[in-house]
């Protein structure tokens, strides 16, 4: 028989490591099977805003978070062809406007805090190097097969969360979801060391320059001994991974002389090596998942990178659903699928926005012009209100399970 209040989680990205910690929170016991042998420093930096940042306050990782992060004073919009400033957009108060502060960090440092967490948590057992194979839904719950180098491992629970990514080998299984769609775009990721870059570069800014057939964003990380830098561009390159090999003169040729600034090409030169990846995303919303069986972040809802939202939306998946698990304990199915419809409306939103926000960074000629022109008009605050329904978003009371309680209605 499954274990009244064990939970199966796979993957052990951010969405993974958060829904873990925040379910151990709620009273549960969670597995976590993670198919890479070890946890290692991968990916791009990530912007966390307020939404996204108050969840992991509220499960107690400032203090470990605090040497990683940086608060940046606010996002500097750039023009790509000219090089001067647009306009500026105020984060320095982030934390006095919506109760919890705006973060840059690098993925690696947060799923790093994440894992000692959850390493250190006694509700929490991590299995690296098990790759989840199948999944059989029964009256009691849900037995996952999975495989380690050294033997088949059966686990049961009441509930399998798919917090395996964007290609998760959960959502497959389920058969509820299209394929994922390539939107002819490529991100190209470096780091640089901090005392390469020009003095105005290391302030803690998050600068997004717009240009032609492509966008540039930097900020700090690891405390501001690194910038991070994603180049994003139009392209049909579109394998699959977070780390295929690209170089300075491929970049380059996406960032012509006569169409960007020289500072910004005087960056993009500065590394020599950089790591690429495809930009997919699904644009049909989450069907919702089977009996005892989800998916969070982006494995439900995968989205382009312009809003800044991907880890955001899989914090706040995992926090949603501890608390439906948590307080619902005695019908996880319906737990689920009360999660599923708290869930729908905001992800999808925040798709959209993204898919939006896409065509806006990407106006050339006279449009962009006009588009430049209007955002200065507009000025900084007037801008950051376009982002409070997102920011200004507080997760659910993560609670002691009350047997008795009944499902609200969704």
């Amino acid at each position: 028989m499954a274990s009244a209040r064990h939970v199966i989680v796979a993957g052990a990205g951010i969405g993974g490591l958060t829904a873990a910690l925040a379910l151990a929170r709620a009273g549960l016991r969670v597995t976590v099977l993670e198919q890479a042998a070890r946890l290692e420093e991968t990916g791009a930096g990530l912007q966390l805003s307020p939404n996204a940042t108050r969840i992991l306050i509220e499960l107690g990782l400032r203090d470990l978070l605090a040497p990683a992060v940086m608060s940046p004073h606010a996002v500097r919009i750039m023009s790509g062809g000219s090089g001067r400033e647009i306009v500026r957009i105020p984060l320095a108060d982030a934390e006095r406007r919506y109760g919890a502060p705006y973060w840059t960090i690098h993925r690696g440092d947060l799923q790093a805090a994440l894992a000692a967490a959850a390493k250190t948590t006694i509700d929490i057992t991590l299995r690296l190097g098990t790759r989840l194979e199948d999944f059989v839904a029964h009256s009691n719950g849900v037995t996952v097969q999975g495989r380690n180098d050294r033997q088949v491992i059966d686990e049961r629970g009441v509930a399998l969360i798919g917090a395996d990514g964007i290609w998760s080998s959960v959502s497959a299984l389920l058969k509820r979801q299209n394929k994922p769609s390539f939107r002819h775009r490529t991100a190209w990721r470096a780091l640089i060391p901090a005392d390469r870059v020009p003095d105005e570069f290391r302030a803690p800014f998050v600068n997004l320059w717009l240009g032609l057939d492509a966008h540039l964003v930097h900020y700090p990380v690891k405390g501001g001994r690194l910038i991070n830098v994603v180049a994003i561009v139009h392209d049909e390159w579109n394998e699959t991974g977070w780390s295929a090999a690209g170089s300075r003169d491929e970049i380059l040729r996406h960032f012509a002389r006569w169409s960007w600034a020289d500072k910004a090409r005087d960056l993009i030169a500065i590394p020599e090596q950089w790591l690429k990846w495809a930009l997919y995303e699904r644009a049909s919303p989450f069907r919702g998942g089977v009996g005892p069986v989800t998916l969070i972040g982006d494995a439900a809802h995968p989205m382009l990178p312009f809003l800044a939202q991907g880890a955001g939306m899989a914090i706040e998946d995992a926090a949603v659903l501890a608390a439906m698990l948590g307080k619902y304990i005695d019908d996880p199915v319906d737990a689920l699928r009360g999660y599923e419809g708290a869930r729908r409306h905001r992800t999808e939103r925040a798709q959209k926005a993204s898919a939006s926000q896409a065509k806006i960074y990407g106006k050339t000629g006279p449009e962009a012009l006009v588009r430049n022109l209007v955002m200065k008009a507009m000025g900084g605050e007037k801008l950051r209100a376009r982002y409070d329904w997102l920011y200004t978003w507080k997760p659910p009371e993560l609670v002691v399970p009350h047997t008795h309680d009944q499902l609200p209605p969704t």
